[in-house]
């Protein structure tokens, strides 16, 4: 698979505190599949740094902002109420301990389930844990039926894909 098309220019930029405009390198990255979108971002990374390496970290941005979202939809990151700083900073702890669970999770089932979310893993700790509220059964159909409209969503995107590269 081709890399996306990146472009490296040199930015000064000035806070208007410093004394001197300081060099910024501006990432400019057109998507593959998408490619009327660009990407930009800022890095003050060393003037060494490849533009290879300064496009694949612009590129998982996007895995870092899914992470939080997951935290903050089925963790309870976003859902604190601390009044000091000792009590938000072990909310946060709790908060990763859950993100690693979730993750060691996935990891562990991902060759019989590789569509498993976060979501998903809320669910079935919901309904197996002493509150049960639907049958076992119940929870792996809704399950299934989630990773079957996954599954058609993730075929449909790259039959889009195709027929964009074709064009």
């Amino acid at each position: 698979m081709k890399p996306p098309e990146s472009t490296l220019l040199d930015s000064w930029l000035w806070d208007k505190h410093s004394p001197t405009a300081h060099c910024w390198h501006l990432i400019v990255r057109r998507e593959l599949n998408s490619p009327g979108t660009l990407k930009f971002s800022l890095s003050n990374a060393s003037a060494k740094t490849s533009m290879t390496k300064l496009a694949q970290m612009q590129a998982q941005r996007f895995w870092i902002e899914r992470a939080f979202q997951d935290a903050k939809s089925h963790i309870g990151m976003a859902q604190y109420q601390a009044r000091q700083w000792p009590s938000w900073h072990r909310h946060m702890a709790l908060v990763m301990m859950a993100m690693l669970f979730m993750l060691q999770a996935r990891l562990k089932h991902i060759d019989t389930h590789p569509l498993l979310s976060c979501y998903d893993i809320q669910i079935l700790l919901a309904t197996t844990l002493p509150d049960r509220r639907s049958s076992q059964e119940e929870v792996m159909r809704q399950l299934r039926t989630r990773h079957e409209k996954r599954q058609a969503l993730i075929e449909a995107a790259n039959r889009r894909s195709k027929r964009n590269s074709l064009i």
